[in-house]
């Protein structure tokens, strides 16, 4: 238990000691600071300081940004799903028109198309089979309609020649036969009347009167049996024929419609089986054209004359995935492969800061300086401002909000490749005979921009009136002249006091920011308009960079 004892006490020492070792540094660096400052504010001889020039003023935004072609074709990947590269063309070679830039697998198109193939016979056999069974369809039904036709024509004629020829005749017959046997009874009963006298004169015989005696009673009998004959035919058999016609008509009438509907049931459905069946072939064909046209994509060729640029060559990054393209490399549809420049012009791509964004406008002048060719100054104007913000440095630091800009370069880009990168100073405005001093030469007091103006051998503070700033240089517009010497350091102390005042006389706490090593700002920035012009009484956004350090 010893050692772990003594252990912990020699690691307590050292951590101490660590501690203390620390505390002593920075009591010493506070002390050098704060000694240096004292030292300053008691020599004033020995303060920097600057001469206030009059002159020639610029004031611009520079920003770094990339030379890109102005026009340009993308040739993207426009097989699905994910393909092999086969062939690929030597990148910053000049091709011509309908030369091979990349040529894709196409082994798994190709097997594919022999098997649509066969899906094509097999839909086209379906489908001729469906058209001429369509065509059968519409005969059978137009045959089987007709015979209903046919049927439903018979049964109207049937029961027509039944009620008026037919019956007629028979009813006619049967009365002829009354007529005939009411005769004949009357003959027979006369008959038999002048045998009975006959008889009993003894002129004929008992036979011969019974003779006609039984011929009188079946002459009687035939006219009962023609009555009855007419009766039946009048009550039971016509009522029964014409019952049985008129149903045979009705029968024949629903038997014509049943077929109709039938044929039309029938024909309908050749028809649909016809229209899936041909929509499945042109579905079929539309698949084998489609992967036909696949198979044609699997080949880019240049569309028009220019210079191969590798579409991974211009947008590498840390972030990005996707390789450098090459031969074997698996590509995905709607990837972007190889841009073509249409035009020798050029494009600077630059990202505009948002605290540079009320300065910048489309118009304004562009001087570019190329890292690959120093000895050039190229001219353009700016073309484009987003109007977002761009979403991958939002993405980066959520704090860093740059929009991305255009700047079309004047001429016909010789030289420039794409890629390069580049220097654009956007030229805001320009002065002719502008009175400027350094930015870090101006401080706020009392919310006032104030510069320190060498006065013997003191310096007193002097509010002025400025304008734009270039990051170097801002322009006073009134308080100074040209030669009067200003501090180029003022006392920070000065500015973080000033501050302290005000926000404690207001009630407020006392914010670290006032003693920043950067000279104090105003708390709200002054708006600044895009092109102010000298001697402007409107303020200025930029006054509150007066207080930042060169090459900010």
């Amino acid at each position: 238990m010893q050692l772990p004892n003594n252990f912990l006490r020699q690691a307590l020492r050292s951590r101490g000691f660590q501690i203390l070792t620390v505390l002593f540094v920075l009591f010493v660096i506070g002390y050098l600071v704060f000694n240096k400052e004292d030292s300053q504010g008691t020599d004033p001889a020995n303060q920097p300081v600057f001469i206030v020039k009059q002159g020639p003023l610029t004031v611009g935004v520079t920003e770094a940004g990339t030379i890109r072609p102005r026009e340009q074709i993308i040739l993207k990947s426009e097989v699905e799903g994910q393909t092999v590269i086969l062939f690929l063309i030597d990148e910053g070679k000049e091709v011509k028109k309908g030369d091979l830039l990349v040529e894709l697998d196409a082994s798994e198109l190709e097997d594919k198309r022999v098997n649509q193939q066969i899906q094509v016979i097999n839909a086209e056999a379906t489908f001729i089979n469906g058209r001429e069974n369509l065509e059968v369809v519409k005969n059978q039904a137009q045959a089987d309609v007709d015979q209903a036709t046919l049927d439903l024509e018979f049964a109207g004629q049937d029961l027509n020649q039944y009620k008026e020829g037919e019956y007629p005749k028979l009813e006619k017959e049967a009365t002829v036969k009354i007529t005939l046997a009411e005769e004949t009874l009357t003959n027979a009963k006369n008959t038999y009347e002048w045998s009975k006298k006959l008889f009993s004169e003894k002129y004929i015989s008992e036979t011969e009167l019974k003779r006609d005696e039984l011929a009188w009673q079946k002459a009687s009998l035939d006219l009962e049996l023609a009555r009855d004959d007419l009766d039946l035919l009048q009550n039971f058999t016509f009522k029964r024929k014409m019952a049985e016609l008129e149903s045979g008509l009705r029968q024949a009438t629903m038997a014509l419609e049943r077929k109709k509907r039938k044929a039309a049931a029938d024909t309908a459905q050749a028809e649909a089986k016809l229209k899936a069946s041909e929509a499945e072939y042109l579905q079929q064909q539309d698949k084998l054209d489609k992967i036909n046209v696949q198979i044609e994509k699997t080949k880019i060729y240049a569309p028009m004359d220019g210079t191969v640029i590798y579409a991974s060559s211009t947008k590498m990054s840390w972030r990005s995935a996707d390789e450098p393209l090459d031969e074997g490399q698996a590509v995905r549809e709607r990837q972007e492969l190889i841009y073509l420049p249409t035009t020798s012009s050029y494009n600077a791509e630059v990202k505009i800061h948002e605290s540079s964004l009320e300065k910048i406008r489309t118009g304004l002048p562009v001087r570019l300086t190329i890292d690959a060719l120093p000895d050039r100054t190229l001219t353009g104007t700016v073309a484009v401002i987003a109007p977002l913000p761009d979403p991958t440095s939002m993405f980066l630091n959520p704090d860093l909000k740059v929009y991305n800009s255009v700047i079309h370069i004047a001429g016909n880009g010789q030289d420039l490749r794409n890629g390069m990168s580049c220097q654009a100073e956007i030229i805001v405005n320009q002065f002719d005979n502008a009175v400027f001093v350094p930015v870090q030469c101006v401080i706020r007091l009392s919310g006032k921009p104030t510069v320190y103006v060498a006065q013997g051998n003191d310096f007193i503070p002097r509010p002025v009136k400025i304008g734009l700033d270039n990051n170097r240089m801002v322009h006073v517009l009134e308080g100074l002249k040209a030669g009067e010497k200003v501090l180029l350091t003022p006392p920070l102390a000065a500015g973080a006091v000033d501050k302290s005042s005000r926000v404690m006389s207001q009630g407020e706490t006392d914010s670290p920011k006032g003693l920043s090593q950067r000279p104090e700002r105003s708390g709200k920035p002054e708006k600044m308009q895009p092109a102010p012009r000298e001697g402007s009484g409107r303020k200025k956004r930029d006054s509150g960079h007066a207080g930042s350090q060169p090459g900010n």
